[in-house]
Formats: C-alpha cells, sequence, structure tokens
C-alpha cells in the first residue's frame, strides 16, 4: 500500500514567519511553524517532516515544482557532483534542508514518488495542507492529529492574476497617465483569461546581437520546449509579453511556436518608434499574432526619464498579473537580477531562470 500525502508550505512575506504542514487523506497530518523563513524553505520542511513520520512506500504530491522537480528531473544529481553548487555554480540554496531530504531520499529512492499538483485548484487535500500551512504560520504553533481536522484556518492568498484582479493597487501603482485615465486599472479587473506566464531577461546584446544568432536561436528553441512542456500541465497556457528586443521578443516567439496564445504588454502605445526599421517590422508582427494586447498607459511618455518609469510600473503590472516568469539570465548582470529577485517575491518558487550559458 502506497501512503499519499499532501504537503505545502506558507511565508507571511518572504522571508518572514513561516509554516509547513502535511496531510494524508483521512488519515493523520501535522504542521509546525519558523520565526523566520521563505516560501521554498517551508515547502522544503513539510516534505522532510512527512518523510520522517511516514513509513513505507509514499506518494508526495506537492504544489511547488520546486521540491516536485529536483526529484522528478534529477537535480540533485547534479548538486552532489557539483559539491552543491547549481548550474550556475553558486551554493545550492537552502542547502542545509535539502541534504537531509535528499539523504532520506536516496536510502528509500524505490519506494518514493513526487507528483505536482496546481495549487488553488480546488484539490480538497491540496487545500488542507495550504489551510493548515498557513495557521501554523499566522500562530506559529505546531499542530498534529491521527484524524482530519475539522477545524483549521483560511486558505493562503492566490497569487498571480487572481490577486491582481482581486487587490487594489496603490495609486500609480499600474501605470496610471498623467490624464488619470489607465487602461491598467480595467485591465486588473478583467485580466487575459488563463494561466499567465512571462518571459523576461536580457537585451541584446547580451544574448548575441540585435539580428538573429545562434545564441538567441538556442534560447528560443529551449523556450518553445518549456512553454510546450508546461501546456501539458496548464492547458489554459497564456503568455504575457512586453516585446521588448531581447528574451521578450524570443518568448514571444516561442509562444507563437509553441501554439501558446500569446497576449502583448505595453507600457504605452509605440514603444517602437525609435527602434530601427526592421526592429519595428518584427514587433508588429508579433503583436499582430496577439490574441490581444494590454496598454497600460494611454499617453506617450515625453521624456525618457517618463519612459523609464512606465516601464517599471508595466513590470510592477507583470508582477502582479502573472502567475509563473521564466526570467533569462546569465547569473551576473546585476539589472537583472533585481527583476529576478523582484518577481522571486512576488511569485515565490514560480519564477525559472534560463542561463544563456547552458542553452
Amino acid at each position: 500500500m502506497t501512503t499519499i500525502v499532501y504537503t505545502d508550505g506558507a511565508c507571511s512575506g518572504n522571508p518572514g514567519p513561516g509554516g509547513w504542514a502535511w496531510i494524508v487523506p483521512d488519515g493523520p497530518f501535522g504542521a509546525g511553524a519558523a520565526a523566520d523563513s521563505t516560501n521554498q524553505r517551508m515547502e522544503l520542511q513539510a516534505v522532510l517532516e512527512a518523510l520522517t513520520v511516514l513509513e513505507g512506500p509514499v506518494e508526495v504530491v506537492s504544489d511547488s515544482t520546486y521540491v516536485v522537480n529536483c526529484f522528478r528531473d534529477g537535480w540533485w544529481e547534479g548538486w552532489l557532483k557539483r559539491g552543491w553548487k547549481n548550474s550556475q555554480k553558486k551554493p545550492v540554496a537552502n542547502q542545509d534542508l535539502w541534504e537531509p531530504l535528499i539523504d532520506l531520499y536516496r536510502e528509500r529512492q524505490d519506494e518514493l514518488t513526487f507528483t505536482w499538483v496546481k495549487g488553488h485548484s480546488e484539490n480538497l487535500w491540496n487545500d488542507y495542507a495550504d489551510r493548515l500551512a498557513v495557521e501554523a504560520c499566522f500562530l506559529q504553533q505546531p499542530r498534529t492529529g491521527e484524524t482530519t481536522p475539522t477545524e483549521i484556518g483560511e486558505p493562503d492568498k492566490v497569487r498571480g492574476r487572481k490577486a491582481a484582479a482581486s487587490v487594489a493597487a496603490p495609486s500609480g501603482a499600474l501605470g496610471v497617465s498623467e490624464a488619470g485615465e489607465s487602461t491598467a486599472k480595467k485591465s486588473r479587473l478583467d485580466l487575459p483569461d488563463g494561466h499567465l506566464l512571462t518571459v523576461l531577461g536580457h537585451q541584446p546584446p547580451e544574448i548575441g546581437g540585435y539580428d538573429d544568432n545562434p545564441l538567441a536561436d538556442r534560447i528560443r528553441t529551449r523556450l518553445v520546449q518549456i512553454l510546450r512542456a508546461k501546456a501539458e500541465l496548464d492547458p489554459d497556457l497564456t503568455v504575457l509579453s512586453g516585446l521588448r528586443l531581447g528574451a521578450e521578443q524570443l518568448g514571444a516567439e516561442a509562444a507563437v511556436a509553441a501554439g501558446v496564445p500569446l497576449v502583448a504588454v505595453l507600457p504605452y502605445p509605440n514603444p517602437d518608434s525609435k527602434w530601427p526599421e526592421l526592429s519595428r517590422r518584427r514587433f508588429a508582427g508579433l503583436t499582430a499574432k496577439a490574441r490581444e494586447t494590454v496598454v497600460l498607459q494611454k499617453a506617450e511618455p515625453d521624456s525618457s526619464a517618463k519612459a523609464a518609469a512606465a516601464m517599471k510600473k508595466r513590470d510592477s503590472w507583470l508582477a502582479k498579473a502573472a502567475d509563473e516568469a521564466l526570467i533569462v539570465w546569465n547569473g551576473t548582470d546585476p539589472r537583472i537580477a533585481k527583476t529576478v529577485g523582484a518577481f522571486e517575491a512576488a511569485l515565490g518558487d514560480d519564477v525559472w531562470v534560463i542561463d544563456p550559458n547552458d542553452v
């Protein structure tokens, strides 16, 4: 008999007070807390605690791709070979939790499996684990039991487009123009349909230059592979793209090639007005292939400072609207590092970094 256990983690802030939980359907459960933690650490702690208690064959069901992909795709094998360094040759984050979990997995590899479930998708037992983790997070108290609890806390807030649609943003946070009218406000109330994923990252020349080149081709091919795989998990996958030169346009082209719907998200009308003619034609072609276009500010900016401010507001909008992000980053560019940090703060472990040196 295989025991199925659902695990989840929660954090109030990232970092901040955290909580973890696991629950066996119609069986035992456990939950605990940490005064200062992160979403990813709590996801890992939940699995480690569950497998420490549960014996024999176990199927771990988690909404954390950070956890599931490590074992499904064998990330841990590369970490051990490289002396606990990731593919970017940097120390593996959360090694203090990964190490005992991977040791446990190696001891019981033949009897452990990991399955991903979409969070906040009305899965009864994932919701139970979520609510237990949130309760532990806010009460900062452990809890255990041998049967399904009848009284538990509220579920975690839904990230991504549902959160963007339900949480009012501060004035100016989503691209309010000087005239006070903003199509972003309307978009916040009526976001594009689907599981929304955005692609960001390096601009030329970091990815081989402005024209087609072998590096850009490899990045595009990798993005197509990822989008096709994600579309199998989320049939309603939709790519949000700002269509800036570089990674954003490669992501848009990958969406078209993968047959994934594309939504163009522009900070203001005609952001390509000062681009070279060839780049403008490429922009126009991708815009024409988009299912719809969201324009966050009615008026074109009349200065470079206002254009930069509009771009920041666009990035803020994307972080609120997206469910996931793919970011092309070589691990060293400090500008992209800020983007990665901002999206990790908004989306937790639903941020994926693609190193152009590894494609």
